[in-house]
């Protein structure tokens, strides 16, 4: 006796749905991501370029046209700025709410600390 093989439609459309929702979740927080990792790459580049002695304005004119070139809607305003055992440390934080259906939407909290 020879036993069926194969898939059901039914089957077939659940797993197509669900592949086609896990996509569109993903192009809608891929952008987020990347941007997050512009904001990090941009830091890291500042405090590459500063030395021991640069003031808080130097570090956000630094970044503000790192962010320029990444073209970044992000701003050097929203940057804290500090000095650890002489170093200059660049942390970052912010709210990225993403719109997928309806009344439901999508909250990541990013953060990011550059120098330590």
């Amino acid at each position: 006796m020879k036993y069926q093989r194969g898939v059901a439609l039914s089957g077939l459309i659940f797993w197509s749905v669900v592949l086609v929702l896990v996509a569109v979740l993903g192009m809608k927080v891929a952008p987020t991501t990347i941007e997050y990792y512009k904001i990090k790459k941009s830091a890291e580049g500042t405090l590459a370029k500063m030395g021991p002695d640069s003031t808080v304005a130097d570090v956000r004119s630094a970044f503000d046209r790192f962010a320029e070139i990444d073209m970044l809607e992000f701003s050097s305003k929203d940057l804290e700025i500090s000095k650890e055992n002489g170093r200059i440390v660049i942390e970052f934080a912010y709210e990225k709410r993403i719109h997928l259906f309806a009344n439901v939407s999508l909250l990541i909290e990013y953060e990011g600390v550059a120098g330590r």
